[in-house]
């Protein structure tokens, strides 16, 4: 990767986390709109019926998806509360609807940055009402900081209940471990390669290395006959992975992204692999944007364009 590469990945990873930046954009009458047109390419809109109305066209077109509302580190309870009646909304829709599909979130955006009892009371109130309408949970993942919290409670909600999984970062050192410990357990493991940053210490950066990692994880788990979403844009993975024949075993789903990379997806569908698109929506998208940009630094060609001319939308190509 080159140097410059480097350093706007660190700069928007660094902008990414930066609260008072985040809410600078969110407070600013100018910032708000003018960046909200580079995050629509990522964000199917702002409100929870946009996420629906794009997961309805999705399968449509015979796609899984999965829907996310946006939000994490989430400090205030009352906000932490608000997201998990939203989240609780969203299944019921979705049951409603029979849409027996999957519902993401984050840990953090419902308790975990205060505490883990509140976390996993909140947890437990979205897995029953998702199991009531066959509706699958999936936990995402975060900051290297929170992953033993994350995987913890995930432990104990998957002993009780049978629609959750779990997310997990190829690029994290302990990963190999976890792998080894979760895989005993039946929940989905939606392997990512990770688009936090870490320090050297704590985590590969992307690399061959990461890409020899990330594979051999894989294997494992279709080895296992475990259930996986392979979460990955990088076509030559995806391609290696299809040369070893994987993406024909009905344990193994390929994972993208709303606005990111929509075609490879769509040529993997028409091979008649099970595909799904992972739809988010809200108005906490500054640091998701940051994230998409960060993890193919070509995407801020793309983010410009947009902002400049909504009308003008070129498919992002992003690893």
């Amino acid at each position: 990767m080159k140097k410059a590469e480097e350093l706007v990945i660190q700069a928007l990873k660094s902008a990414a986390r930066d609260e008072r930046l985040k809410y600078a954009v969110q407070q600013s009458k100018e910032l708000y709109p003018l960046l909200w047109k580079a995050a629509k390419r990522y964000v199917t809109g702002e409100k929870r019926e946009d996420a629906i109305t794009a997961a309805r066209e999705y399968l449509d077109e015979n796609y899984n998806i999965s829907i996310e509302f946006i939000g994490e580190n989430t400090n205030d309870l009352w906000e932490c509360q608000r997201a998990k009646d939203e989240l609780l909304q969203v299944i019921e829709e979705m049951g409603i609807l029979s849409l027996k599909q999957t519902v993401s979130f984050d840990l953090s955006h419902i308790g975990l940055s205060i505490n883990a009892d509140i976390a996993y009371k909140h947890l437990e109130e979205l897995t029953q009402k998702a199991q009531q309408y066959g509706i699958y949970l999936m936990i995402s993942m975060e900051e290297s900081s929170k992953t033993s919290d994350i995987i913890t409670l995930y432990k104990k909600i998957v002993a009780k209940y049978t629609n959750v999984g779990i997310t997990l970062q190829a690029h994290l050192y302990r990963t190999k471990e976890d792998l080894q410990e979760l895989i005993q357990y039946p929940g989905k493991l939606r392997l990512v390669k990770g688009a936090f940053q870490e320090s050297v210490d704590i985590a590969l950066n992307r690399s061959e290395e990461l890409n020899s990692r990330y594979l051999d994880y894989v294997e494992q788990l279709v080895n296992a006959n475990h259930p996986i979403s392979i979460a990955t844009h990088d076509e030559k993975l995806i391609q290696e992975i299809e040369r070893r024949q994987y993406l024909h075993n009905s344990n193994v789903e390929v994972e993208m992204l709303y606005g990111v990379r929509p075609s490879l997806l769509n040529e993997l569908k028409m091979k008649e692999y099970s595909c799904r698109v992972y739809l988010t929506y809200g108005n906490e998208w500054y640091l998701y944007l940051c994230h998409r940009i960060a993890e193919y630094p070509e995407n801020l060609y793309l983010a410009v364009t947009d902002i400049i001319n909504e009308s003008i939308r070129v498919s992002s190509v992003e690893d």
